[in-house]
């Protein structure tokens, strides 16, 4: 009998409650057995559905107060000593290795956040170093598997797999990776024994989204070494090895021959899983996991092409051995389409967010058991509902792309001249000070933009409010002293959203919250037609905010490669056409800026490394559209005009030289939580452009003291000289409250003072 799997499912709620929870608990409003109990309580919701859609095999563990891997690391005792000597509780422990600490009992940085494969998501990086001894240190797998069987549902509780954890992990000091290996391997058998002591337990899935990466011989033998030792004691459990985000051609051979009862594979960004498979066969009496129903993307499954790809794999697979499954986990999508009662059903019908895509999988079940499927009223209305979508096109957008030329790309003159002209216009002092863009989103704010949606206030009262806050913004600059201000980004819920708003081809829901980190959820747009810009977007709010001061105020603006990767593309054209005309839109934004009088304008490409393909030999397709829509935006403005752009949490070791042809002038990166790890890395590639390497980090509520900035921003000069480093936080600042905004912004700039004061005595010491 076919049967149907799902790899994880979203957490935070269908209307986000988890988050809500969660900063009730950091703010003192409710206690840890309240969040406790509300959390199990939205998991039994979540199990009863998926058991009540028809799906057997039903994850546990998949569950996270804030991030699976850091759920791991805390599982093995993976927690560095500094978190342990603050002498707080598990979940403030817990806590503390997320979002850091500052109180009491001390003053702690949080661990690096990088982004998760080529996902929006992003992960804690465990720290393995000379003082950790794993072992096993939590009962949360085992817990949340009992408290789905008290209800009726039997889950395959699921883990990050050990090799995966060492690929990703922070491994400090001179100890050896193989020892790590043996180690860590030891920890996970301990799990696996103790899930074996259940008589009910079936299986466990270990998630090895790495092995999709590129691999060298060391890593596959490690691979192969950890895993021969942990099948060889997994006792009576079976043990399902879970893929995904790509195919796993560096490493298919030896799984196939390791004795797994289980394999789940990615068929959607897997371009080589269905060869693999083909070349290589598949093992007898083993279980394919096909992920065949997209977990990243919004669309309906085409049943016809599903059900095809299915038959094709009848060749190598007995049908009885096929679960049908998710490509990875359903975290990546909103919860349901339920709640959208905005958005009309011609489009709606379109649409699986995670609640769907359990039906889909159900009905692709039932269909993929019977001959005769091609009949079957289910299959009939998914066919029907393919032919009749219709994209909406713009023969003058299309015109406008496929009308570009080589010289549309390319802004002259060059940087180096660029840097004298900007130097004379702007006369900013060395070091200079900003921030990235987007001011503390407080709950006023959020309640005034509420109030203008519902029309509960005239257009006119919502600008002048607006304008107050901006006022208040530009006041509150000027007071700490920064040198390049902005305007605070009051009128945006969303970097993407807001330009999308404007532009022409874009839908928007009402709750499609997906998961960014923590309890930051994002409501990403859906691409459904040609892109092209309304009317001006930004100009009447950052021209008050200039009109307001002398110094120079940032234009702020979101880029083309951002704007596409983090909302849901279309999947009829190529990500370079939508990319080209979401460039071609903003780029009137620029211009309009420009012709208004404002001298430096932020290009944000956040998500430049986030959807580059996982293997070296596809980067380069990828970035030959990526690197040009963003030139695109900007080749057109005067040498004196400074163009910046922000990027941050991912590891753009491998692509420095690829970012510098972006040919921005002021390059800021996040830093501060991957210990300044960049600095040397754009010391290393002689990086031209100036750069602003984050000097503190805005994901956790601790306020930075000016001595730690300024050691910080001294570590900076060490590599990159003074004429080329700007100095600001990490990222944007709307997630964080306003007294510690104020606080860590007055002791940057304070830290900065004191940084330029030994410059000048050094080099009057010189002179």
């Amino acid at each position: 009998m076919v049967k149907s799997a799902i790899v994880g499912y979203p957490r935070v709620g269908s209307r986000r409650e988890l988050k809500l929870w969660i900063e009730d608990y950091f703010n003192g409003y409710i206690t840890a057995t309240t969040l406790q109990k509300n959390a199990a309580g939205l998991r039994k919701d979540q199990w009863l559905l998926q058991q009540q859609r028809g799906i057997d095999f039903i994850p546990s563990n998949d569950f996270s107060f804030y991030d699976n891997l850091l759920d791991t690391a805390y599982l093995l005792n993976v927690i560095p000593q500094q978190y342990t000597n603050l002498g707080l509780d598990p979940l403030d422990t817990y806590f503390a290795m997320a979002r850091g600490y500052q109180g009491k009992q001390g003053d702690v940085k949080a661990l690096a956040l990088r982004k998760w494969f080529n996902t929006n998501y992003h992960y804690l990086v465990p720290v393995l170093d000379s003082r950790t001894q794993i072992r096993l240190n939590s009962d949360k797998p085992f817990q949340e598997y009992q408290e789905a069987l008290e209800i009726g549902v039997n889950t395959k509780p699921v883990l990050i797999g050990p090799f995966t954890f060492l690929k990703l992990a922070d491994c400090q000091g001179e100890r050896p990776l193989q020892d790590w290996a043996l180690e860590l391997v030891e920890g996970y058998i301990e799990i696996l024994r103790k899930f074996a002591a259940s008589r009910e337990i079936q299986w466990v899935q270990l998630d090895e989204p790495a092995l999709a990466l590129d691999l060298s011989i060391d890593e596959v033998k490690l691979f192969t070494t950890l895993y021969r030792k942990l099948l060889a004691q997994r006792g009576k459990v079976k043990i399902l090895l879970q893929t995904y985000f790509g195919d796993i051609r560096d490493v298919y051979k030896e799984v196939i021959t390791l004795g797994f009862d289980g394999i789940g594979l990615d068929f959607i960004e897997g371009a080589k899983t269905k060869e693999l498979i083909q070349s290589n066969g598949f093992p007898k009496d083993t279980f394919l996991f096909a992920g065949v129903v997209n977990g990243k993307n919004i669309w309906r499954n085409d049943y016809a092409k599903t059900l095809h790809l299915l038959q094709e794999l009848e060749q190598y697979i007995e049908k009885e051995r096929v679960v049908l499954s998710t490509s990875c986990s359903l975290l990546h999508v909103p919860y349901t389409t339920k709640h959208e009662q905005n958005i009309q059903e011609e489009y709606k019908s379109h649409f699986a967010f995670a609640e769907e895509k359990l039906a889909e999988l159900c009905e692709l079940k039932s269909l993929f058991a019977d001959p005769d499927y091609a009949v079957d009223e289910r299959y009939r209305r998914n066919v029907a509902l393919h032919r009749s979508k219709q994209q909406y096109t713009r023969e003058d957008v299309r015109q406008k792309v496929a009308a570009l030329t080589e010289d549309d790309f390319i802004r002259s003159p060059a940087l180096a001249k660029r840097k004298i002209l900007q130097r004379e216009v702007l006369r900013l002092p060395i070091l200079p000070t900003t921030t990235i863009g987007s001011f503390p989103q407080t709950g006023e704010i959020r309640s005034l933009r509420s109030k203008f949606r519902r029309q509960e206030i005239t257009p006119r009262v919502y600008q002048e409010r607006l304008q107050q806050k901006i006022a208040e913004c530009i006041a509150l600059q000027e007071e700490i002293g920064l040198d390049v201000l902005v305007h605070g980004e009051y009128e945006r819920s969303d970097m993407v959203e807001y330009f999308g708003e404007h532009l022409e081809g874009f839908l928007f829901t009402q709750g499609g919250w997906v998961q960014s980190y923590g309890t930051r959820c994002v409501k990403p747009p859906i691409i459904w037609g040609d892109i092209k810009r309304r009317a001006p977007i930004t100009g009447a709010y950052i021209t008050y905010a200039q009109s307001l001061t002398t110094k120079p105020v940032k234009g702020m603006l979101t880029g083309p490669v951002t704007i596409l990767n983090w909302s849901f593309p279309r999947e009829d054209i190529s990500h370079r056409e939508m990319a080209f005309q979401i460039a071609l839109a903003i780029k009137e934004e620029v211009l309009d800026l420009e012709a208004a009088g404002i001298k430096i304008i932020q290009i944000d490409e956040a998500a430049l490394k986030e959807k580059m393909p996982l293997r070296c030999v596809d980067w380069q397709d990828y970035l030959d559209w990526a690197l040009p829509a963003f030139r695109l935006v900007h080749s057109a403005v005067r040498a004196t005009t400074q163009i910046h752009t922000h990027m941050c949490y991912s590891d753009f070791r491998e692509i420095m030289s690829d970012i510098e042809r972006l040919d921005a002038d002021v390059i800021s990166f996040e830093a501060s939580r991957s210990s300044l790890s960049i600095v040397s890395v754009l010391q290393q590639a002689e990086f031209k452009a100036e750069v602003g390497p984050g000097v503190y980090d805005i994901h956790s509520p601790r306020v930075p003291s000016k001595e730690e900035i300024a050691e910080t921003i001294t570590r900076m000069l060490g590599e990159i000289t003074p004429e080329q480093l700007w100095i600001n936080p990490d990222c944007g600042l709307k997630t964080r409250g306003e007294e510690e905004t104020v606080a860590s912004l007055k002791n940057m700039v304070e830290a900065t003072a004191d940084v330029r004061g030994e410059l000048q005595r050094a080099n009057a010491q010189e002179d």
